[in-house]
């Protein structure tokens, strides 16, 4: 497995490539990555989230990692915040921060034991992009989610139409409403000058009622 950094994160191509790698970088993520990088996805996502979500959750925070996006929304000490993540590593980082009410490991490409219609948001930065999940699982998240739930989703622009999600939102168009793309940059004026065009499509809807 490559050193941890942006290119081998973009890398990825399996679940085990992602548990390898997150594995390794967990415990200097925020600092060599989300620092140094100047990510901007999380908080953008975080800020999103408390603009559109109505009620109280719970949120499911997708692809948790180190607990990024939750300890950017604003007033998230009234919010109900589980985490799921692959890498009991990056769990394990945000669990010290104390963000969240339960951790939850598990790979969205496969089945994930959670119970139908129990959250009222489902938010997720930088999961939906290189080698990671594809938009097959936007199936278990509507699944997992209330009706009328909200959905923030940053996923990766390079690859919206390339790996199916522009198709995958066609084809769910009866179940969900209000979508809504807000294309954004990924990161700042101090991040990587050679990503620094890479921007993210923020998919912005809710689970259609019954």
């Amino acid at each position: 497995m490559d050193d941890p950094d942006l290119d081998a994160a973009y890398a990825l191509k399996t679940p085990d490539d992602n548990r390898a790698l997150y594995a390794n970088w967990a415990d200097s993520y925020d600092s060599s990555f989300a620092d140094e990088a100047d990510y901007r996805l999380p908080q953008i996502v975080a800020f999103v989230l408390a603009d559109v979500m109505r009620g109280s959750g719970p949120v499911l925070d997708v692809g948790a990692g180190t607990g990024l996006v939750a300890q950017n929304i604003p007033d998230r000490d009234a919010l109900e915040i589980d985490a799921l993540d692959i890498s009991p590593e990056m769990l394990a980082q945000s669990a010290k921060k104390g963000l969240y009410r339960a951790y939850i490991e598990a790979d969205l490409t496969k089945p994930v034991d959670i119970p139908d219609e129990i959250y009222g948001a489902v938010v997720s930065a930088g999961t939906f992009t290189h080698g990671h999940v594809g938009p097959e699982a936007i199936d278990t998240l509507l699944r997992i989610a209330k009706p009328g739930a909200v959905f923030v989703l940053s996923i990766n622009s390079e690859h919206f139409s390339a790996h199916g999600f522009e198709a995958k939102f066609a084809a769910i168009e009866s179940e969900i409403a209000q979508l809504d793309f807000r294309i954004l940059d990924i990161y700042g004026p101090s991040g990587p000058p050679e990503h620094q065009n890479d921007k993210a499509h923020i998919a912005v809807f809710r689970k259609r009622p019954v």
